[in-house]
């Protein structure tokens, strides 16, 4: 098959990864919220776009009347400040829970814009918690045990990783159901995905005998270049079907929307992006509904 044929219009027969192409069904509606699906996104390497698909997914999520709440496990706060919460000026935020077992996380979760979509912040203070909670019993559940009191009030809890695989990162992992992984289109992300999967298998084994990987996703995807190609092969090759159907473009839509303050389908709700991230939604949710 031509590189023309494989990487055509959205009207082709063949999408992004090479497979069929196929709309994600519509899900059905809901009669009750929760208990809670908890997904992380993880990667420890940086600007993969962990932070963008959070927002989001998480805001999809929401547009398909799912409540979602978001927690920002990352010290630089841009999940928070991606959605316009002043994180700098937090007197409570995800840190708090960590370090305080008398602080309730129903105090920390502020309103987004978004209806459906709420956010526990996180700030500059979270750096401060791997040293704190080093010698502590249970540590890596510690965040497990924060989130516990809203698990029946949302759908899905989505925490954005920082960009290491540190204890803060041990903890969303278990205490999560799933992990999505996305990925820069570019060789040095295909060599961390090995040390990443090896990561969550150790978790699985010996923290979170629930813990699967729901999905890979593809980011930053450059249909123009031979390499973002070659390695979206190669990606496909080695996970097969756990790699998203949706694929996720280059775009200068996301830097706005981080400026704006506000997720794709509000800021751009006809743009590329925001139909997107509204087909990973309904991947997601085709994934992680019995």
């Amino acid at each position: 098959m031509s590189d023309s044929a494989l990487f055509d219009s959205p009207g082709a027969q063949v999408g992004l990864t090479g497979r069929p192409l196929r709309e994600p069904a519509e899900p059905a509606p809901l009669d009750r919220h929760g208990p809670a699906t908890i997904l992380s996104m993880c990667n420890q390497k940086g600007g993969v776009g962990k932070t963008t698909s959070t927002i989001n997914l998480g805001a999809c999520l929401a547009e398909e009347g799912r409540k979602v709440l978001l927690v920002d496990l990352d010290p630089q706060g841009a999940l928070s400040a991606g959605l316009g919460i002043p994180h700098d000026e937090l007197d409570l935020t995800v840190y708090n829970l960590m370090v305080d077992n008398s602080t309730s996380v129903l105090n920390a979760i502020h309103r987004t814009n978004v209806p459906g979509l709420d956010l526990v912040p996180a700030n500059i203070d979270l750096s401060a918690a791997e040293i704190q909670l080093v010698n502590e019993v249970g540590r890596e559940q510690t965040l497990a045990r924060a989130l516990r009191p809203v698990m029946r009030d949302y759908d899905y809890i989505i925490i954005d990783c920082q960009p290491s695989l540190g204890l803060l990162t041990v903890n969303a992992l278990a205490c999560s159901h799933g992990v999505i992984i996305p990925m820069e289109c570019a060789y040095f992300s295909l060599r961390g995905l090995a040390l990443l999967t090896d990561t969550v298998e150790k978790v699985r084994d010996r923290l979170n005998f629930d813990l699967e990987v729901v999905g890979i996703l593809v980011t930053m995807f450059d249909r123009r270049t031979s390499h973002a190609r070659e390695v979206m092969s190669r990606v496909i090759e080695v996970f097969g079907d756990r790699v998203f159907d949706t694929v996720v473009t280059r775009t200068v839509r996301f830097p706005e929307t981080s400026v704006a303050g506000e997720p794709i389908i509000t800021w751009a709700p006809s743009s590329q992006g925001a139909a997107q991230y509204r087909n990973l939604a309904r991947e997601v949710i085709e994934r992680t509904t019995d």
